[in-house]
Formats: C-alpha cells, sequence, structure tokens
C-alpha cells in the first residue's frame, strides 16, 4: 500500500512540474472561503421581507429595518453586503440567482454541513460514506490535502474554521494541512502579539454555541495567520449565520452577514496591498448549503428540505473575467469548486471523481 502511494505521489509531482511547464493563468495563490448556511435569497436580493419585521424573530425591528431595509431589492442587498455588491460584482462573478435561472446547487443530497464541505474540498458528493456530521476522519483526498503533497505548496496551505469538525473534514491527522478550528489556539513558540491577544480573547469570549466559536476569532486568526505565514493556498470557514438561523434570530443572522461581508473586503484589500498576493491571488467564495423558504423551514436543512441544495457561489481574482451577476441560464454545483482551483493553479486535479472546471469563472 505504501508503494502505492509512493507511486501515486511521484506521478502526481511529476505530471505538476509538466502542467506548471506550461502554466498560462496568472492565478499563484488561492484563498478559499467558505460561509455556513447563507441563503441565496439574502445574497442576491439582501433582507427578507417576510422575516425583517418578524417580532418572534427580531428583537428589535427598527434598527433592523433601518440598517437592512429598502423597498428596492437592489439597494436592500447593497446595504447588506456592500462588498459584494461593490467591489466583488465590478471586478469578479457572482453566481446562484435563480431568479435568472443562474442555478448553484449541491450535488449530495444530505444537505447538510459535514456531506456539503466535503462536496466543496474534495470535488464530489458522496452520500453513502459521509452521512453525519460526526467527528470522523474524511475518507476523501481534499484538494487541500493535494495540494500539501506537492513540493511547491509543501506546509503553504491553512485552514481556519469556526466550526470544531473541520480538522475532521480535512482529515488533518492524514493530510498534514494545519487547520485551526472551533475553540483552537494559535500554538507555537514565535507567537505574535495579536495571536496572543486572540487567544486571551477566545478564553474568555465563549460564544452562544457548544462546537462553533464565534466569526471574528476565525477571522482574525486566519488574518494573522496569512500576515505571518504567507501561504500559497489559505481556507477559511466561518459559521455564525448558519447558528443563528438554527436558533430563529433572523437580526443576528443579518448583522452576521453583514460583518461576513466585512471579513471579506478586509481580506481583499490586504491581497490587494501586498506584492505576493497582489494581481496573483483569487478569492472563492461559497457556502455549504443552503435553507429553508418560510418562517418555519427557514431555521433547518436537510433532505426534508429540498430548497436547501439552492446555493451560491463567487470569484474575483486575475484570470476570472469581471462579468459581475451571472445571468445566463445554466446549473453549476458545488462540487465543480475543487477542478476549477486546480485550473487556476495551472493543473489538472488528480481525482476523476470530482465535478468539472467552471469554465466561465477563467478567461
Amino acid at each position: 500500500m505504501k508503494k502505492i502511494s509512493l507511486l501515486l505521489l511521484i506521478g502526481l509531482v511529476f505530471n505538476t512540474a509538466q502542467i506548471q511547464a506550461q502554466k498560462r493563468t496568472q492565478t499563484e495563490n488561492i484563498i478559499l472561503i467558505t460561509v455556513d448556511g447563507l441563503r441565496w435569497q439574502e445574497v442576491f436580493k439582501g433582507a427578507d421581507s417576510l422575516f425583517i419585521d418578524d417580532t418572534g424573530m427580531v428583537e428589535n425591528t427598527h434598527e433592523l429595518m433601518d440598517a437592512f431595509w429598502d423597498v428596492d431589492q437592489f439597494k436592500r442587498r447593497e446595504m447588506l453586503m456592500p462588498f459584494f455588491w461593490g467591489p466583488l460584482k465590478s471586478k469578479g462573478q457572482l453566481y446562484g440567482n435563480r431568479t435568472y435561472g443562474n442555478l448553484v446547487e449541491n450535488s449530495n443530497t444530505m444537505l447538510f454541513s459535514y456531506p456539503g464541505y466535503n462536496e466543496v474540498l474534495s470535488g464530489f458528493a458522496d452520500d453513502e460514506r459521509i452521512t453525519s456530521n460526526s467527528k470522523t476522519n474524511n475518507p476523501n483526498v481534499t484538494l487541500l490535502e493535494y495540494l500539501n503533497q506537492m513540493p511547491e505548496y509543501k506546509n503553504k496551505v491553512l485552514a481556519y474554521g469556526s466550526w470544531d469538525v473541520f480538522p475532521y473534514i480535512i482529515n488533518e491527522e492524514r493530510s498534514k494541512v494545519l487547520v485551526n478550528a472551533g475553540f483552537d489556539l494559535a500554538e507555537g513558540a514565535d507567537l505574535t502579539d495579536k495571536e496572543i491577544m486572540i487567544n486571551r480573547l477566545q478564553n474568555e469570549i465563549r460564544g452562544p454555541w457548544g462546537g462553533v466559536r464565534l466569526d471574528a476569532f476565525t477571522h482574525n486568526y486566519a488574518l494573522e495567520g496569512i500576515f505571518k505565514h504567507a501561504p500559497k493556498v489559505t481556507y477559511i470557514a466561518y459559521g455564525e449565520p448558519d447558528d443563528w438561523a438554527h436558533d430563529n434570530e433572523y437580526d443576528q443572522y443579518l448583522y452576521s452577514i453583514h460583518q461576513f461581508d466585512a471579513y471579506l473586503k478586509a481580506l481583499w484589500d490586504y491581497i490587494q496591498s501586498t506584492p505576493q498576493y497582489k494581481d496573483k491571488t483569487t478569492m472563492i467564495i461559497t457556502t455549504d448549503h443552503g435553507r429553508g423558504t418560510n418562517n418555519k423551514s427557514w431555521t433547518g436543512h436537510g433532505s426534508s428540505i429540498p430548497e436547501a441544495k439552492e446555493i451560491w457561489m463567487a470569484a474575483i481574482g486575475p484570470d476570472t473575467p469581471a462579468t459581475g451577476e451571472m445571468k445566463m441560464k445554466g446549473l453549476w454545483h458545488s462540487s465543480m469548486i475543487a477542478s476549477t482551483i486546480f485550473n487556476l493553479l495551472g493543473m489538472e486535479y488528480p481525482d476523476e471523481k470530482a465535478g468539472e472546471t467552471i469554465k466561465e469563472m477563467i478567461k
């Protein structure tokens, strides 16, 4: 078995060297971002008129209306996600507005988190083996693991997540990808002052959920890790929208989306200000699943809620045409992201089970 693995690795490295010698894309770095359970409805329409003034879901309706409501859905989506509908729209691509028949969906039929993240990261659904959110090591090799096996990317792949299951989804034990997730602290003898501060605050501010930390910690650990280690590939998995939705707190759900958008801006601003990353980095953003559409079903997702398959994705970078909101009819799946990332880096994805490349995302 070890001999087979060694031969596969040698072949992968050899093929990588050949392909990269012919590389035509400008992308040298990837930042892959997921946000848990964020519906396409809020992304493309802003605050939901059915929910925003529901006192059973919102503590202060007047405050929420002032922050995020306008009768014009195009204005209110900008109010909710100004970076998304500003720089990202003008310089990148946004997929998933079902109003135009532009559809993005899960391939897996589970329609909850572990299967959704496996699909994004490995490039295919695995409904036979990935059937729960339990802390079991992923049997599938993810795009992060494949890259971390290659000399050019070895130890230059980092992952950060709010949910404490990510070390298992990424299979940190086997992949050797460094994962900071859940309530992990920054470790090492060379901690920065900011990492020491984040560690202290995370120990003091636990948040309302047992297995998911607040996104502020995930974001700041990730941003500091990028400053410090200059990785070539970074995966960041934010989590708050899903948990606030499960708690039926639509106000906190919207506030967390607005903050998520600010995190995207901070990442993109850093990319644009840093020579290693400027004009050499593609940022891809998506979600693991959708959720229901009425005031009873919106708190949930899963196979019993068909609308939970409805998701979205976005990309911005030097090889992605600046076509903004995609309005052509078609169907894309989150299983296509892994091979697209490899193509952006000038390589073919090594697993034939993976979805095809999103050709519209690459010039």
